[in-house]
Order: C-alpha cells, then structure tokens, then sequence
C-alpha cells in the first residue's frame, strides 16, 4: 500500500517519524518542497498544503493531470483556514466555504481512485498563540467549529478520521515550541500514533 500526505506545517514536521515507522511495510510520498515551505511554517507553500481552497485546487490539478499513483490519501487542512484578521475579525477561509471546500475535496479524491483518510486539525490554545505582535489569531473553539463540520462531512461521506486532535489534545501545553507547532518528541509520538493507525487500517484488506 503507498500512502500519500497532503497536510499542513503540522504534517511535516511528522513527516520524517512517519516514514520511518512505515518503512518496508508502506510506502510514502508527500506534497513536494519541503525545504520551501519551512523557510515560514506560517505562509503556505512547497509542501505546506495550506488551507482547504489551496488543497482544492492541488487536487483539480492531479485530476487534470489524470494520474495519482498512490493507494491512500491522508488529509488534513484547517488551521489556515481558521486564521483570523486581527483588525477584522475575519477568517481566511469562512466556514461555509470551508464546508463547500471540504464536499469538493472529497468528489475530486473520489475521481482519482484512491481511498481517502482525513485527520483532525490539531489544537490551538489562545493564550499561547495570540501574543500582542501576532500577525494573525487562531481560536480554540474554531478549531472545535471547523473538526466538527468536517466530523460531520466525513462521516455522510464514509471517510475514516484520525483524531490527531484529541491524541495531541491530551498532552500538556509544554508540547508547543512556538505559536502553534509542536516540539520534536511530541511530533514522534504523532507519527507513532498515526501509524499504529495505519497498519490497523491496511489490515483491514489483507
């Protein structure tokens, strides 16, 4: 089985860890440009996946290039689109069109015949991520507000979840190295637990 990872700064951190716990019994391949993309973990791009209108659009282009020559697709994508204007109070992606997003996302992996896993967008704690100098906020309880929305598509869908979010949740609030990223032995425990998940979920067809 070969699993692709299309997420966001949050996956490829993990990435490596989850290479490696999958070698020789999955194969991985990832969103390209990584060494791009962590130049600013907060400004999608390379490997970052970004919000669900910048996955959307990565999917529309695989569909018109015809091919995906992998077995599993493992998703994620949410906290950029929960970034909040400061001045504004406005979302980058608003919830219904996150939600449009999602039901799009999900017609377009169905095109490209591979099987769909989705994973709950990790936690934000606000006292930690809003400093004065933030360039943008991200909220807890919209994390909450979008993981249910998807929760819900996912489940008319059919679509298997990973709770990346309720795993990470229950760590203590020492896990961050930064606004909302998380230090290195917090990104292994992440990799080990989705793929003890993985090999669960490929065992299902063998």
């Amino acid at each position: 089985m070969n699993i692709f990872v299309l997420g966001d700064s949050i996956s490829i951190h993990y990435g490596p860890f989850l290479e490696r716990y999958l070698a020789g019994s999955m194969g991985y391949a990832r969103k390209s440009g990584e060494e791009e993309a962590l130049k600013n973990l907060d400004v999608p791009c390379g490997a970052n996946g970004g919000d669900s209108s910048m996955v959307l659009a990565y999917l529309r282009a695989q569909k018109k290039f015809g091919t995906f020559p992998h077995d599993l697709l493992m998703l994620n994508c949410g906290l950029h689109d929960i970034k909040t204007d400061v001045a504004t109070g406005q979302k980058q992606v608003p919830l219904e069109l996150y939600q449009k997003n999602l039901q799009e996302i999900i017609q377009c992996v169905q095109t490209l015949q591979t099987a769909l896993v989705w994973l709950r967008t990790t936690p934000v704690v606000d006292i930690i991520h809003n400093k004065p100098d933030a360039g943008f906020h991200r909220f807890a309880s919209d994390v909450d507000v979008y993981n249910s929305a998807a929760d819900a598509l996912m489940k008319d869908a059919g679509i298997p979840v990973i709770d990346l979010y309720a795993f990470t949740q229950n760590m203590s609030d020492d896990r961050y190295c930064d606004h909302v990223h998380f230090k290195e032995h917090v990104q292994e425990k992440q990799a080990a637990f989705i793929a003890g998940w993985l090999m669960a979920f490929k065992s299902q067809f063998q």
